[in-house]
């Protein structure tokens, strides 16, 4: 598989101009397409100014790639590519599965008129000049690979992963090269921060937005990443999100700021007009805060900010538009022509690419005359609404005539699906909606459902946003969404309950967080449906997700919980009780412990009142705990030795743990180390009894610091092994960051510059690509370590660390190995 690329395109349109970029670009495509056809290459797929073609050999695929780059060499355009040999699965759309993204990811590294070959594909290859550049991170992938240069030119060294976080559309990008050429010499000449592009529903501005932001990514040294804010309803959300996805230390627009610096990021905002205007005004503080951001955003109408250019992306050229739906409907019947009816067709549907999409997937029943006929009827009962932009009107019928078209129970399942904000497995879709195989195997021929498969191999239903309105519509109509979300609600609590979520009080939990990620905006949604229609189940379900929140987004956990309290001050006394317990928890991570008190004292009467022992001792310990965060450490002592007894006495583990890794520090602070270690361990063992793996690593991470402060460097590294191996296996960032960097302080302990290096750099790299939490106020702290080995040494086992996850830096081994 050889992936292909263009070096600088941005550069190369504002040097050569609109036209005279368009020209080059021809003749790349062409000088390319001669040298894949020539070597046997089979044309896989092409987006915007990218290729994918595959080979039968290793060796045809090297040939090509000379071929090309010879070329290509004299004219203005420099091309990068990558080579790698696997066994992808055959869809629909083309070659799928993860030798592809490998493949795509070993291109990404390289430079212009340099080719980059997988170990996979090096080994088949024969009597070629191949240079050996060592081990590699590719963005996504945890394990570095084995890269060779084919040729013996010299380039800089290879260009770091991650700098473009931007969805792969399972479709090439199609026409439209036009507007793109123009909406980029908009974005270089009048350097706008905001570039809003705005219409209808339908019109493809998502497809637009994705296809400009990479073909301006090389102008983004900071990366250019995409926040897709169609499933959010509220804009306080938008700003964390951002962070988030930048990997700022908190949620505000001075952490954006400071995380970027000088160097410019690129964000791209989907669909934000459902958050129009609070979005507005949140949006306008943020960028008059980082002047290094700029915005990209798609809404269905413009911000009304300063410093905002709005851009209105028109239909599709008639030519373009008639390309798509021949391309679309030839997919399902060969002898599909260009005849005189697809071309009216296409001018009646206005040029719009998903109203076009949702045509041509009617054709295996009905021909261009017969799509012709039915359509123009549905669209000349509908447009003559009110509505203020025809456009709008025309894909509204063209979605309606779809919708005509189904039998009852597809229509049923249409409106039903509407409740997944997030998408839906193939199980939830069956218990929610009663979805039975045939009918969404139905919605998905006709292009109103579409599937995605997730990181984890999972496959989902999901509607773009324009048709689950439509959805939305007919579901409100049908009087089924509050049975429906009752029912939503209540698996998504047995998930939260199989994926340990809740607080750990009477038993050890598995903490599967990796269950709740998928579903977390389908969470969204059903606390927003709550927030009205039922109160009390939503404060369940957000109570139920309290580990959740406090790793993943206290803010957001935090805000749920105030909200839904508000709305249920009588709650049934248990449920408040955890939801305060929660809320007072989600303050302390975020460094608000003050908040807390009232919240846990409340909480402790409520489960006293109850008969709740259990409970009410892990208040107890609790409210001990939130006193060392608030620095009322001599008051706090006696509680935690109290909660330590207590737990004893009821023969409760789990409160016993904490309570001796609280008291670890007690020792710590008061100078018997010795103490505070057997106290850790003590707590640790107990942990690994129960098989609680977060609490045995963080206590194994506080001794290697306790080790190593005693200059037992053997025993420190040990015990920063194991908590790395177990917060590794949980997923646990925070963890991993802090075990890393106390493996790279004691390798600057032993002297060993080079190790320390690419530890540090490795923690640096994980701890910057979205905030941590405790650990920004510490880091300091730990660089301050480690930097007492700083020189050439480590600076470049710094770089090669970046490149590299934390357990693959702490893996035995000099850097470079």
């Amino acid at each position: 598989m050889l992936f292909t690329d263009i070096e600088g395109s941005t550069r190369l349109l504002r040097d050569l101009g609109t036209e005279g970029y368009a020209d080059a670009l021809a003749d790349h495509r062409r000088l390319l397409r001669d040298a894949f056809t020539a070597a046997g290459g089979v044309e896989v797929d092409t987006q915007g100014d990218a290729f994918f073609v595959s080979f039968p050999t290793a060796t045809g695929g090297v040939v090509a790639a000379n071929a090309a780059q010879e070329a290509l060499a004299p004219g203005p355009i420099a091309v990068r590519m990558g080579l790698h040999t696997g066994t992808p699965s055959v869809a629909a759309e083309g070659y799928v599965g993860i030798d592809v993204h490998r493949g795509a990811r070993v291109a990404a590294l390289a430079h212009g008129g340099q080719v980059l070959l997988s170990a996979a594909t090096a080994a088949l290859v024969e009597d070629q000049p191949l240079r050996d550049l060592g081990r590699h991170r590719l963005k996504d992938f945890d394990a570095p690979v084995k890269l060779f240069q084919l040729g013996t030119r010299e380039f800089p060294p290879l260009r770091t992963p991650g700098a473009v976080d931007l969805p792969t559309p399972a479709t090439h990008f199609l026409g439209r090269e036009r507007e793109l050429f123009d909406a980029a010499s908009l974005w270089l000449e009048r350097e706008p921060r905001l570039l809003t592009i705005v219409g209808p529903g339908g019109t493809g501005k998502t497809r637009f937005s994705i296809e400009l932001a990479r073909f301006l990514a090389d102008e983004a040294d900071a990366g250019t990443l995409f926040v897709p804010l169609a499933p959010v309803r509220d804009a306080a959300l938008v700003v964390p999100l951002i962070a988030a996805h930048l990997g700022a230390s908190d949620d505000t627009a001075g952490a954006i700021a400071t995380r970027l610096g000088d160097k410019q990021a690129h964000v791209v905002l989907d669909n934000l007009e459902q958050l129009l205007p609070d979005a507005a005004g949140r949006i306008a503080e943020l960028l008059a805060a980082a002047p290094a951001l700029r915005i990209l955003a798609t809404s269905r109408e413009p911000l009304r900010i300063a410093g905002e250019v709005e851009l209105d992306l028109p239909p599709m050229v008639e030519a373009d538009a008639v390309t798509l739906f021949l391309e679309r409907a030839q997919a399902i019947r060969a002898d599909i022509g260009d005849t005189p009816a697809v071309h009216e067709l296409i001018q009646r549907l206005d040029g719009l690419p998903l109203a076009i999409e949702l045509a041509a997937a009617r054709v295996k029943l009905l021909g261009p005359e017969q799509l012709l006929e039915r359509i123009a009827q549905r669209l000349d009962l509908l447009k003559g609404g009110r509505d203020a932009d025809e456009r709008h009107a025309t894909l509204r019928a063209t979605i309606a005539w779809s919708y005509d078209l189904l039998h009852a129970e597809e229509q049923k399942l249409f409106a039903r699906l509407a409740v997944f904000r997030g998408g839906a497995t193939l199980e939830n879709a069956e218990e929610v909606c009663g979805a039975d195989l045939d009918t969404l195997a139905s919605l998905l021929d006709k292009s109103l459902v579409r599937r995605r498969t997730d990181s984890d191999g999972e496959e989902r239903f999901w509607m773009l946003e324009t048709i689950r309105e439509f959805a939305r519509e007919r579901l409100d109509a049908s009087g089924e969404e509050n049975e429906l979300r009752r029912e939503q609600c209540d698996r998504l609590i047995a998930l939260a309950d199989r994926a340990g979520t809740r607080a750990i009080v009477k038993g050890p939990l598995p903490w599967r967080f990796d269950l709740i990620a998928p579903e977390i905006d389908n969470v969204r949604a059903v606390l927003d449906w709550a927030l009205d229609s039922d109160p009390s189940r939503g404060l369940r379900l957000a109570t139920m997700l309290e580990t959740f929140w406090v790793v993943r987004d206290a803010v957001e956990g935090a805000g749920w919980l105030e909200r839904l309290l508000e709305r249920v001050p009588d709650a049934e006394p248990t449920l408040r009780a955890q939801a305060l317990r929660a809320l007072g928890g989600a303050s302390d991570i975020l460094g608000d412990a003050d908040r807390s008190p009232p919240f846990y004292r409340e909480s402790l009467e409520l489960f006293t009142e109850g008969g709740e022992e259990l409970e009410a001792a892990h208040m107890r310990f609790r409210i001990a705990a939130n006193m060392v965060m608030r620095g009322e450490r001599e008051t706090a002592w006696p509680l935690l030795e109290a909660s330590l007894a207590e737990a004893r006495a009821l023969d409760h583990s789990i409160g016993e743990c904490q309570a001796l890794g609280f008291l670890a520090d007690k020792a710590h602070r008061g100078g018997d180390v010795e103490q505070a270690i057997a106290l850790a361990l003590e707590s640790a063992t107990i942990a690994a009894a129960l098989d609680w793996r977060w609490w045995e690593a963080g206590q194994y991470g506080e001794v290697a610091g306790m080790e190593r402060e005693l200059g037992r460097l053997d025993d420190a590294e040990r015990h920063a092994q194991r908590s790395l191996e177990l917060s590794h296996g949980l997923g646990d960032r925070r963890q991993m960051i802090f075990a890393g960097a106390e493996l790279a302080i004691i390798a600057a302990y032993r002297g060993d510059a080079a190790r320390a290096g690419l530890l540090w750099g490795s923690v640096e790299a994980e701890a910057s690509s979205r905030r941590v939490g405790q650990w920004e106020s510490g880091q300091a702290e730990f660089e301050a370590l480690v930097l007492r080995v700083d020189g050439p040494a480590f600076t470049a086992a710094r770089a090669e660390g970046a490149l590299r996850s934390i357990a693959d830096a702490a893996c035995p081994g000099p850097a470079g190995s």
